[in-house]
Formats: structure tokens, C-alpha cells, sequence
């Protein structure tokens, strides 16, 4: 039988237990997917176009990404080992830039006009700046708990760390991905040239995607694997190998995102290393849903 309840019990204990800081994140990342959601219907009951820099694909996007992305960075964080000032300060920034770049492309979406890149009025260079400015802290936080990844911990299992500090590392090459599409687009706005801004300045966003939630998938596998009856060795391999094929995964998709392939028109050896690591992942996963049915020992894990 599943262990479904001491699954429940041990996400709950992230809210029952979690700090105010926490808890403030995990509302706010629900309700910036709930805005995502009201313009994803908004979206489709109007029938707009899904593409161009006017398109309320943006805001439905930015709200679903933020969103995930903001309750996932609260979760991790409980992990790792930072000052009580730290973590407060870190987080509510982050909550606090999440909030306005959300809000700020929603705006724009309404009022008709780009959000990035858009220099036409001081209203509109005052927004892509600040924008700018909010993607800059939010950078900063991520490094910041990238290298508190890596310290010691040992009130958090090993394959946990590893997980955690895999996906980090994997999240800032994200923010690279992101700081350099930003950079290209305001270097063809300053040239004079926004029409291909809007047009060229997005072009790594397949890579930028898959690079954001490894820091969700792998723990959330780490987190899985702690409710079987394994070995913290085994649980630790297991992570190991689908954080290989997630990388591999990544690779395959950057391999192709800059080269201009199209997924569909990859050669074959680029084709296999996105299948093999997409079938990483999902081998791990399956194997530990697997396990944790057959033989629920462990009350997994759960906010210290």
C-alpha cells in the first residue's frame, strides 16, 4: 500500500512547522499561480495569440514560473544551513522580486504594450529597468544559496545535499541563460534596433526553461527516495543517476537551443542523449514510486 499519509504528514510539516517567512513565501507562490491561471483562461477565452511581446502569454507565464519557482526556492531553502537573519532577509527579497516581476509584466500585458526591452516612454524604461533590477537580486539570492548548498549540514541526508546542490548549480546556469538574453535584447534596443529585440532576445528560452526546475525535480526525487527501505547509499546512487540524466537532459537541450536545431530536427546523437536523459529521470522516479510501495520503512523527510 502507498504511503500516502506520511507523505501528506511530512509536506504539511513544511507549513505546520515552517517560519513565517516560509509560510509567507508559499502564499505568495500560490497566488502568483493563480494569476497565471486567470490569464492562461483569460487567454484562451479572448483567443489570443500565444506569440509576440504583446501576447498575455507573458503574464501567464511569468505567473506559473514565479510561482513554482518561488515555492520551490522557500522548500529548499528549509535545507540548507543558513543565520535566521540570512534566510529572512533572502527569502523576503526574493518573495519581494517575485512579486514585481509578476506584477509588472502582468501590467504591461493590460496596458498593451512590451515589457522588456521597451524603452519608448521614461513610464516604460522606468519598468524594463526595474524589471532588470529584480532579475539582478534575484541572481544574487540564488548564488547566494547555491554556496549554501555546499556547506555541511548534518541534519540533512546525503542524497538530499547532493540533490539540492545539483540543482542549484543547474539553477544558475538559468540565471546566466536569462542575464544574457536580457543583455543581447537591451544591446539591439540600445543599437536601435528593438524589432529584433523582441524578435532574437528570447531565442535561449527552451534552455533557460529546462534549466529552472532542476531544482524541483531532483529534490523532489531525493524527497521521494527517503520514504524507502533503502540505504541512504542506495537512495544517494539514485539521485546521482537522475541528476546525470537531468544534466544530460539540459545538454541536449542547450546543444540544440544554440545551434538553432529544432527538437524534431536534432541529429540522432543529439536525439538519443535528450531520450536517454529524459529516460534517466524517469527510471529513477519509477523505481522509487516502486520501492516505496512495496516497502514503506522511512517517515521521510520533514521541516526540521
Amino acid at each position: 500500500m502507498f504511503p500516502l499519509q506520511p507523505m501528506l504528514e511530512s509536506l504539511s510539516s513544511f507549513w505546520r512547522r515552517g517560519r513565517r517567512v516560509e509560510r509567507a513565501g508559499y502564499i505568495v507562490g500560490a497566488l502568483l499561480l493563480i494569476s497565471g491561471l486567470i490569464h492562461l483562461g483569460i487567454l484562451g477565452i479572448t483567443g489570443g495569440s500565444w506569440e509576440g511581446p504583446l501576447s498575455f502569454r507573458k503574464p501567464t507565464v511569468f505567473g506559473l514560473s514565479f510561482g513554482v519557482t518561488l515555492i520551490t526556492i522557500v522548500w529548499t531553502a528549509s535545507f540548507l544551513s543558513l543565520g535566521e537573519r540570512t534566510r529572512v532577509v533572502l527569502l523576503n527579497t526574493f518573495i519581494a522580486a517575485c512579486i514585481v516581476e509578476t506584477a509588472l509584466v502582468s501590467l504591461q500585458a493590460w496596458r498593451g504594450v512590451p515589457s522588456h526591452f521597451n524603452m519608448e516612454t521614461p513610464v516604460d524604461a522606468l519598468i524594463a529597468r526595474t524589471l532588470a533590477a529584480g532579475g539582478i537580486a534575484l541572481v544574487a539570492i540564488i548564488v547566494v544559496l547555491t554556496f549554501a548548498a555546499f556547506r555541511k549540514n548534518p541534519t540533512v541526508p546525503i542524497s538530499v545535499r547532493f540533490a539540492l546542490q545539483v540543482g542549484f548549480l543547474v539553477l544558475c546556469g538559468a540565471m546566466a541563460v536569462g542575464a544574457a538574453m536580457i543583455a543581447k535584447g537591451m544591446m539591439l534596443v540600445f543599437a536601435g534596433t528593438p524589432a529584433a529585440a523582441y524578435a532574437t532576445g528570447g531565442a535561449l528560452k527552451p534552455t533557460h526553461a529546462v534549466t529552472m526546475h532542476a531544482i524541483l525535480v531532483l529534490p523532489s526525487i531525493a524527497w521521494l527516495v527517503s520514504f524507502a527501505n533503502w540505504s541512504e547509499q542506495r537512495r544517494l546512487r539514485m539521485v546521482k543517476l537522475a541528476s546525470a540524466g537531468y544534466v544530460v537532459l539540459a545538454g541536449a537541450v542547450a546543444a540544440a537551443n544554440v545551434t538553432n536545431l529544432e527538437l524534431r530536427r536534432m541529429p540522432f546523437g543529439a536525439e538519443a542523449a535528450l531520450a536517454l536523459g529524459a529516460l534517466l529521470i524517469l527510471l529513477t522516479t519509477a523505481m522509487a514510486v516502486g520501492a516505496v510501495a512495496r516497502a514503506p520503512a522511512s517517515r521521510g523527510i520533514e521541516h526540521g
